[in-house]
């Protein structure tokens, strides 16, 4: 008569007692043999892991396991943890040397990382706007449009004076937006080309164009906004819409 296999390292078996009984009564899956999976969900779920894989022979006996796991704790003591769990929740005891430690700061998908540099590196380059503010001047036909936007963390702001009336003031709030956008290149220049009130699609919209000066090369940035608050913060909008067609840093 064969001897039992020894209850060391292996899984879906108790200790000198032959195979454990399952509280699930789910049948093992050809290939991911039902302790195999329990035994990698337990793992995940110890403190600093990040993911683990259990190799086993078809017997289930461990052959290997392999942890990915934060630098905190310390990777002694992520192959302690393992070892407890596997011994407390499934009553298999493994040898420390079948576990391997990688230890990371943070794992994230490839897409995610890239995602992540690429939003990162815009929010350092992104002009936001911050507000605009028309305010009467001296007399009663004058005001002053004042735009601020923000660029790496620090106000910025632009006053322009205007006329007291809609299209005069929408030309002054494009004007101070574009004067702000001047002041952050770092080569080249942009200028307002001109700013439109116009009616489309049953809505009031601000059009506008710059002119952009870089490396010797001028071109003609257009962008549009609906107006849905008033029509000078539509106006700086339409700009920072026309400074994303690749603008110094914005």
């Amino acid at each position: 008569m064969k001897p039992e296999k020894d209850a060391i390292g292996s899984l879906g078996q108790g200790q000198g007692q032959g195979r454990a009984q399952r509280s699930d009564p789910t049948p093992p899956s050809d290939g991911d043999p039902w302790d195999v999976r329990r035994a990698e969900l337990l793992i995940a779920s110890l403190k600093g892991v990040l993911s683990a894989r259990v190799v086993a022979s078809p017997d289930g006996e461990i052959s290997e396991i392999h942890v990915l796991a934060e630098v905190e704790p310390t990777a002694k003591q992520v192959v302690r943890n393992v070892e407890s769990a596997l011994l407390a929740q499934l009553g298999v005891k493994v040898d420390h040397r079948k576990i391997s430690v990688a230890q990371t700061a943070e794992v994230l998908p490839i897409e995610a990382m890239e995602g992540r540099v690429a939003l990162e590196t815009a929010r350092k380059r992104s002009v936001v706007f911050r507000g605009v503010e028309v305010t009467p001047t001296k007399g009663t036909d004058r005001v002053a449009v004042t735009v601020t936007l923000e660029h790496g963390g620090n106000e910025l702001t632009a006053v322009e004076d205007a006329g007291d009336a809609p299209k005069m003031r929408v030309l002054a709030a494009a004007r101070a937006a574009v004067g702000i956008l001047d002041r952050l290149m770092q080569d080249g220049t942009v200028d307002l080309a001109g700013a439109n009130l116009l009616e489309a699609f049953d809505a009031s919209v601000v059009l506008v164009g710059l002119h952009v000066l870089e490396k010797r090369e001028t071109r003609l940035n257009v962008g549009s906004c609906v107006i849905r608050g008033s029509a000078e913060q539509a106006a700086v909008l339409a700009v920072l819409d026309a400074s994303n067609r690749r603008i110094g840093p914005t």
